[in-house]
């Protein structure tokens, strides 16, 4: 394409997306194909069910005003930009950015959306690199170019990586519907055309912009499958099927009580690409398949790590089930403060994981910084696991009602409105109202639709759990530590004892199939497992 072509992609952004208002203006008049309940929505900005999954973006750019230092980052040439749009190059980039996740968490109680396009970013700036390094292609000066313009628009990126993956005994080449796996169906002078869908994509119609990518490791045989590229949500041939989520329609209903959380919440859909065109300029891989698994390696490395949000939704569940305990009339019993501090306890272990992998980490041949291997996934670990817990710890505390509270439009029954704050009420100092609030915020988080985010999402995004399982156990170093057990036990004085230190050691643990460099370890993703992600 030439100049002007791009330039004409990049023309509803001409005017940078600053505020709040800006980026809610910037949603609407698009003509997004998007179907929700088996219905054609004109405008998901305005719609009251989706609206709120855009609430929750829309605090990032509030953020980055009121808070520049956290929601902002300054590139190497002195710009201020969007941290969701800047590309790491020290561990203070990655500190500050789970810093940023965290606060976003608290604000919101929800998914912010934003996470999966910044670490697609810091993916493809590495693995562009390594590319062209490789191959002397000219992918890296390609995704620059993009990120420069992405800064300057200051817009929202979704990353698209699940696909839908059919047969998971199959590979992408082998299976019945080769749209199972999104992949190049044409190429010409100007771009590529791809087809296929991309899974779960958490957030994506609140996006300007999709960078989308392989999933899975693939063969000289699934050529045409790796591939990388970003387009803009409206393109033609995308379209939108959002999914259902808990309780999402109780916005409907009337009032906000029953709600839980009615202002903010995420939303997923599931996006069909059919002969979508892109052209080379935003093209960032497109054959070369042995680079599709270091790909996901990079990807799943910051991702996992971006899971420090879980935290913040941590703290608001931390909060809800103290007040709840409060209203209660029991916060001074021994087991109530001891679930709480359990619960801390389970909260802070996840964000002290997140935030040791960014303080291990390792700068890349691009620049970029990428978080300790290890640590990311023994992170995604915890967040698999803990949040449950601390869920279940909060409906311990908080009793029954929040399953069995009947609804706020009660209190507007004179008969059974009475009746409902006659039986609601704790302590005289308790606003029956704002009892109930506080335990559908409970069940909101929990196993309403704000439980999608906190429970499903840590489960599932970024890999399930048994992705993170394999990966600790290839960086386990079992050998390092049996002669270090030897060397200490005197079982045997000539064995030659691998000694390695873990504070202070001079070679970083380098993330696997790290290109060009000789610690690189063989990655052995089956199709099974790879990939089954949320983007979140």
């Amino acid at each position: 394409m030439t100049q002007t072509q791009i330039d004409e992609l990049w023309a509803p952004f001409s005017k940078p997306i600053v505020t709040a208002e800006d980026y809610f203006r910037s949603l609407g008049g698009r003509g997004l194909k998007v179907s929700y309940m088996g219905e054609p929505v004109a405008e998901p900005v305005d719609h009251p069910v989706l609206r709120p999954s855009a609430n929750a973006v829309a605090e990032t750019y509030r953020l980055a005003i009121e808070h520049p230092e956290l929601g902002g980052a300054r590139t190497e040439k002195g710009k201020q930009v969007n941290r969701f749009l800047h590309v790491a190059n020290k561990p203070e980039d990655l500190l500050a950015k789970h810093d940023m996740q965290r606060e976003l968490g608290r604000r919101t109680g929800t998914c912010f959306q934003r996470c999966v396009g910044v670490d697609a970013l810091g993916a493809c700036h590495i693995v562009t690199f390594d590319m062209d390094a490789k191959n002397g292609t000219d992918y890296h000066k390609r995704l620059l170019a993009f990120l420069e313009r992405a800064q300057a628009a200051n817009v929202v990126i979704g990353g698209a990586m699940t696909d839908p993956k059919g047969d998971r005994s199959k590979a992408p080449h082998e299976q019945i519907d080769l749209d199972l796996f999104l992949h190049v169906v044409k190429r010409d002078d100007k771009g590529i055309y791809v087809s296929g869908a991309k899974m779960h994509q958490t957030g994506v119609i609140n996006s300007h912009w999709i960078i989308f990518m392989p999933t899975m490791r693939l063969t000289a045989l699934d050529k045409d499958f790796a591939v990388v590229g970003a387009i803009r949500v409206d393109a033609p041939g995308v379209s939108y099927i959002v999914g259902r989520q808990t309780n999402d329609t109780r916005i409907l209903d009337g009032g906000e009580i029953d709600a839980g959380n009615a202002k903010y919440a995420g939303t997923e859909a599931i996006v069909v690409f059919k002969d979508v065109f892109v052209p080379h300029e935003h093209v960032f891989m497109d054959g070369e398949w042995a680079f599709a698994s270091p790909l996901v390696s990079r990807f799943t490395t910051f991702h996992r790590s971006s899971y420090a949000c879980k935290t913040g939704l941590g703290d608001v569940l931390i909060g809800a089930a103290a007040a709840a305990a409060e209203q209660n009339g029991v916060e001074k019993a021994s087991h109530i403060k001891d679930k709480l501090v359990e619960m801390t306890h389970l909260n802070e272990t996840i964000y002290s994981s997140c935030v040791a992998g960014a303080a291990r980490s390792v700068t890349m041949h691009s620049g970029a910084q990428i978080n300790d291997e290890m640590l990311s996934n023994v992170a995604k670990q915890n967040v698999t696991r803990f949040p449950y817990d601390i869920a279940r710890l909060a409906q311990d505390i908080a009793g029954g009602l929040i399953v069995t509270m009947p609804s706020e439009k009660e209190l507007l029954n004179k008969e059974t409105g009475a009746l409902m704050r006659k039986f609601l009420k704790t302590k005289s100092n308790v606003n029956v109202i704002d009892r109930m609030r506080m335990l559908r915020l409970i069940e909101n988080m929990t196993i309403g639709r704000n439980a999608v985010g906190y429970l499903t999402e840590s489960l599932h995004g970024a890999g399930s759990p048994q992705a993170q399982r394999i990966e600790i156990g290839r960086g386990m170093e079992l050998e390092i530590k049996k002669g270090l057990a030897f060397y200490l036990c005197g079982a045997t004085k000539d064995r030659n004892v691998p000694v390695k230190m873990v504070i202070g050691h001079e070679e970083p643990r380098l993330p696997i199939d790290h290109v060009g460099v000789g610690q690189s370890r063989e990655v052995e993703l089956t199709h099974a497992w790879v990939g089954e992600t949320v983007d979140a």
